[in-house]
């Protein structure tokens, strides 16, 4: 037999004794509803034993990281950071520890643009019953906006206050976390090609055989519609949009995005998309451009490395960064 057809039969017989493992490979998907918002978790494997079960291993991972960092529940370590924070050093776990000091390190990169402090006024908004606070109670919280006076000791792993009234939220970066914390999960189980989702935040690993995952910004006005698509592999994605929790009253839209300088709803932007390597990082970007106004967001994006941008501003008018304008 010639080199050539021993070969070609070598790699028929390769084919057919993958054939069986082939026949049950295939994508698996699911939802869910964790820490207030939509999971969806798409993984190839190929065995459905496998599929399913690293697809519940993500999901437990993202109730943990809700039982941990939740506002809402009264027992979580959050609350009880929020509770004891200004009358003592409260003890945690290292990775509640790692995220609240992942979200300093966003407020420094940013000028305070990103504060999880915020919810020092944040907690007296009620968007579902369309409540927000007077003049005079932000006045009276705003105080306790301010993410410097967050102590944190790295030796005992504790957190306070400097001032008594302040709270903290990780709604801008816990959901982001908790995507990243997933993809860990699987990678570690060996799935080459996923999506993880939790409401806007997104990590992708690998492509889907040869082709992109394609990923739409929406409209801020029309979820039917999207402003640009956008071609995904092995990245993370954040969008955040004045669409998601809010109540118009009067003609003003007040939204869950907060300026941490006024405590009111920030509005330079109307959506805001932000693309780099963690889930971490575009979560905790993703709402600098409402509070900064999107030129100066793409100044302070455009000096990240491997970090791009995309704005809609109030006038319609889309924005990128340098890395993701169209070609003209």
């Amino acid at each position: 037999m010639s080199g050539r057809r021993g070969g070609v039969l070598r790699a028929w017989l390769l084919l057919a004794a993958l054939l069986p493992a082939l026949a049950h490979a295939e994508w698996f998907r699911r939802e869910a509803a964790v820490m207030g918002t939509r999971i969806y978790v798409e993984l190839w494997a190929e065995e459905a034993a496998a599929g399913e079960a690293a697809i519940a291993e993500v999901i437990e991972s993202m109730r943990a990281v809700d039982e941990m960092m939740s506002t809402y529940k009264p027992e979580s370590q959050l609350s009880r950071v929020n509770a004891r924070g200004a009358l003592e050093a409260v003890p945690v776990d290292a990775e509640l520890f790692d995220v609240i000091r992942a979200s300093l390190e966003f407020s420094r990169l940013t000028g305070g643009a990103f504060d999880v402090t915020y919810a020092s006024v944040g907690y007296l908004y009620d968007y579902r019953a369309r409540q927000r606070p007077t003049d005079a109670q932000i006045s009276k919280a705003l105080p306790g906006v301010n993410w410097r006076n967050v102590r944190l000791d790295p030796a005992a792993t504790t957190v306070r206050f400097d001032r008594p009234g302040m709270r903290i939220d990780l709604g801008g970066i816990a959901k982001g976390y908790a995507v990243d914390r997933a993809i860990r999960l699987l990678q570690a189980r060996g799935v080459a090609h996923a999506v993880v989702s939790a409401g806007g935040d997104s990590r992708i690993i690998g492509d889907r055989f040869g082709r992109p995952w394609i990923v739409g910004i929406r409209h801020p006005d029309d979820p039917k519609r999207v402003v640009t698509r956008i071609p995904l592999v092995d990245t993370a994605m954040s969008t955040s949009g004045d669409y998601e929790r809010y109540f118009d009253e009067d003609g003003v839209r007040y939204h869950h995005i907060l300026d941490p300088k006024t405590g009111r709803s920030a509005s330079k932007v109307r959506s805001a998309t932000i693309l780099a390597s963690t889930a971490m990082q575009t979560d905790g970007l993703s709402k600098t451009a409402f509070v900064l106004g999107a030129e100066e967001a793409l100044k302070i994006i455009e000096r990240i490395p491997g970090v791009d941008a995309v704005f809609v501003t109030p006038e319609g008018k889309v924005l990128y960064t340098k890395g993701l304008q169209p070609a003209q």
